[in-house]
């Protein structure tokens, strides 16, 4: 008893004597908790900088530790009056205090509580922010919440593995005298066959300079012409020359200057190889209420459970429904699908855009060893800078589909190269700007000349072998203004969005634009929504966590593993032959079913290997995911009776005006839900 009351006596004198003159300097916020020992009150001095205060209990069975984490912005007197109430509750208790100065002023933060939570283990974390992706949209939106709060980024592989680093043509943006904002607007909504959503559109053109300015401060290099200005290309379907570029690596050079930043930033933390399976949902009367993600370490095959005031979703699109596409592996529609099993409204699904100028393998004097992952893009500003189309014997065939020629929008291109393909019984295309200068294909082009080399084909005397591949998700996770949702403290930004930008087809290099303007338009709305909300200590209790299958045993995970990599190759094929460049209502109607009954197949061998809904791999749930995907391209398709834009059905040939509205995929928890389509734990009711 005397030990107690004079471990007591000295943490006050503790606490006044070594936080006082601190407390009143700096402004705060927290780390996240660890546990230790048995129940006692300590105040640690970890270094000039950081502060532990701990009060641990024993759970009541004895055999293990329970904490509960208080998240304290403020001073001396709100620190005392939670240790009285922590004694008064008899509670175990870990607050970590660390000094943190505005970048914006010296002032001191406002005292609020940031985060109250409940936690068992180390499998759970806590932040004000929980960012799902780490391409453009997602690291620019962190790099601002981060000024406001803690922020988790969560990515599937290495940080830099986005589609943003893939993406090589650039940015579009109006930064020439002889451009208007107007003449994008008008490109756009005209590439966008007139379903994009004009406020948007304008939107989107007029904040667009200032994003990129924004970027080139933050340290991104941009190329520059002779004059000393930036170098603007022209890529189809722009009336002007606005392409923003760093030679044909624009994305590459724009996720390093992000990157860069984010690692500086003592305000975030990077969870690399974590894959998101579930959003962590709940009901509050007719409104769900997101409340973060369960991930699985892909590396250590264990469970983490972020909690989180505010969600961004920025996972990018799903392009691996298909069995070509220039996305990079970790592209199975993730966000997209984990969102519609959280109730969110999802449109625009049947707008898949092909690239219409992928690396055919088949075509290079050398043939690749191994099978790309993701085929290799050529840009279109390549197209843009005087590139011609021809068929094998050699005949220029775009002047016949289009008077733009080779400048047409993509989803023209596309369609065109599709059926001179059809027609000939062709593998590929060529693609030739060889009658260009040597020293400008190179300068503009070196990634593309050195993939091409290793070989043996040298683009400035030879043409490049070129077919269509599944490029980028027009449609996706309905987006307001604000990158918001139907699902509260969920927001949307990138690939992963339907903001209303695309319409039926995006114009070039109009998607990192997007995903820079909605990054930043999300960052207010998400601040206000975090100071605005409370987070109750038993939360990461609402749902049972996901289970990771060892017990089953490496010879039945093998079993599921290769009978899901079968299961995958074949639903791509299926989507490739019937809800692929040009459909048929016969065809898609064909597709419906046998997925529908290849998913009804795969569920059951899993189950029948002794597989439960509520374990986890990252084969079974990427095949989860991409099911979805697939199932919301084919409904929306079969929803529209018109061809516009990237959905060309031969038995509506024609853009029907009635039609114009986009397609919406509204949650419906009456259906009849598969595996795939509905999430591994129940939803809480508030």
């Amino acid at each position: 008893m005397l030990t107690k009351t004079f471990i007591l006596h000295y943490l006050y004198i503790y606490i006044i004597i070594t936080t006082f003159a601190s407390i009143f300097t700096h402004p705060y916020t927290i780390s996240s908790p660890s546990l230790i020992g048995p129940r006692f009150l300590l105040l640690q001095k970890l270094n000039d900088n950081w502060y532990s205060f701990w009060k641990c209990q024993s759970t009541a069975q004895g055999d293990g530790l329970l904490a509960t984490e208080f998240i304290l912005s403020g001073g001396l007197a709100e620190l005392l009056q939670e240790v009285s109430m922590w004694k008064s509750r008899r509670a175990c208790d870990n607050l970590q205090i660390k000094r943190y100065v505005h970048p914006n002023s010296g002032t001191r933060r406002p005292f609020h509580t940031l985060i109250t939570s409940s936690i068992r283990d180390h499998s759970t974390k806590y932040f004000d922010f929980a960012v799902i992706g780490s391409g453009v949209a997602g690291l620019r939106y962190a790099l601002e919440v981060a000024k406001h709060g803690m922020v988790a980024v969560i990515t599937k592989a290495e940080p830099h593995e986005s589609n943003t680093n893939y993406a090589q043509g650039g940015v579009s943006a109006v930064l020439c005298p002889s451009d208007s904002v107007e003449s994008h607007v008008q490109d756009t909504m005209v590439a966008g066959a007139y379903l994009c959503d004009e406020e948007t559109v304008r939107v989107v053109c007029t904040e667009g300079p200032e994003r990129i300015r924004e970027l080139i401060a933050m340290g991104a290099s941009f190329d520059h012409g002779e004059d000393g200005n930036l170098h603007l290309a022209r890529e189809g379907g722009h009336s002007h020359r606005r392409i923003v570029h760093a030679a044909d690596m624009t994305g590459r050079e724009i996720e390093r200057a992000l990157l860069k930043a984010i690692e500086s930033d003592p305000n975030i933390s990077v969870f690399k190889h974590h894959f998101a399976i579930d959003l962590l949902t709940s009901q509050d009367g007719s409104e769900t209420v997101c409340h973060g993600v369960d991930t699985m370490n892909t590396k250590t095959h264990k469970v983490l459970r972020f909690i989180s005031k505010v969600t961004l979703l920025a996972s990018g699109g799903a392009g691996h429904i298909y069995p070509s596409t220039t996305n990079p592996p970790v592209a199975t529609g993730d966000g997209i699908a984990m969102a519609h099993r959280a109730q969110a409204i999802i449109s625009n699904m049947e707008f898949v855009q092909f690239h219409p100028t992928a690396l055919a393998d088949e075509g290079l004097p050398i043939t690749p060893l191994k099978t790309r992952e993701n085929a290799f893009l050529i840009t279109e500003a390549v197209r843009g800078d005087g590139g011609l189309l021809y068929n094998l014997d050699m005949e220029r065939f775009m002047p016949m589909y289009d008077e733009r020629a080779e400048l047409a929008p993509r989803d023209v291109v596309a369609r065109s190269i599709d059926d001179q393909l059809k027609k000939r019984d062709e593998k590929y295309v060529l693609l030739d700007i060889s009658h260009k200068s040597r020293d400008k294909i190179l300068l503009h082009f070196p990634n593309i000349a050195a993939e091409c080399l290793k070989y043996g084909l040298d683009i400035t005397r030879d043409p490049i072998p070129v077919v269509p591949a599944a490029h980028y998700m027009c449609g996706g996770v309905r987006a307001g203004l604000q990158g918001e949702t139907n699902v509260r403290g969920l927001y949307v930004a990138g690939e992963v969005a339907c903001t209303g930008l695309h319409g039926a087809n995006r114009l070039a290099s109009n998607s990192l634009l997007e995903a820079l303007v909605f990054a930043q338009r999300a960052v207010k709305p998400s601040i206000d929504h975090m100071k605005g909300s409370h987070v109750d200590q038993t939360i990461s209790r609402w749902w049972d966590p996901p289970v990771i299958p060892m017990q089953l045993g490496c010879t039945i995970l093998d079993k599921i593993i290769n009978r899901t990599k079968e299961v995958r190759k074949e639903l791509k094929s299926i989507m490739w032959e019937h809800v692929g460049i040009v459909r048929s209502t016969t065809r898609l109607m064909a597709a419906e079913q046998r997925i529908g009954e290849l998913e009804l197949e795969w569920e059951a061998y899993l189950f029948q290997q002794g597989w439960e809904p509520t374990m986890v791999g990252l084969e079974a749930c990427e095949m989860r995911n991409l099911f979805c995907c697939a199932k919301l391209v084919l409904t929306s398709a079969l929803t529209r009776h018109e061809s516009r834009g990237l959905h060309y059905t031969t038995d509506f040939p024609h853009v029907d005006e009635r039609s114009r509205l986009p397609t919406i995929i509204v949650p419906c928890s009456n259906m009849n839900r598969t595996w795939s389509s509905r999430q591994l734990h129940k939803q809480q009711i508030c």
